[in-house]
């Protein structure tokens, strides 16, 4: 068995439904975001869709990454 060596990065977010509409109907594509540890990091909005409630996304995040940075999951805190 292989174990991948993972990291992760907390950010927080407040994106309105009427700002976040751009990324949803693809003009814009991807959201960037400043994290905690003042990393200014950039991610597909359409990873952020399961997130979309009436007022729009917010709250805080954690990214989890492999040792490529290749995004392996979010989730709401």
């Amino acid at each position: 068995m292989t174990w991948r060596k993972t990291s992760s990065i907390k950010f927080r977010i407040a994106l309105s439904t009427d700002a976040f509409l751009h990324y949803y109907r693809g003009s814009a594509r991807s959201v960037i975001v400043r994290a905690e540890d003042g990393r200014r990091i950039q991610l597909p909005a359409a990873n952020l869709r399961p997130f979309l409630l009436s007022d729009g996304i917010n709250g805080e995040f954690e990214l989890t990454l492999d040792d490529n940075n290749k995004l392996l999951d979010i989730r709401r805190l």
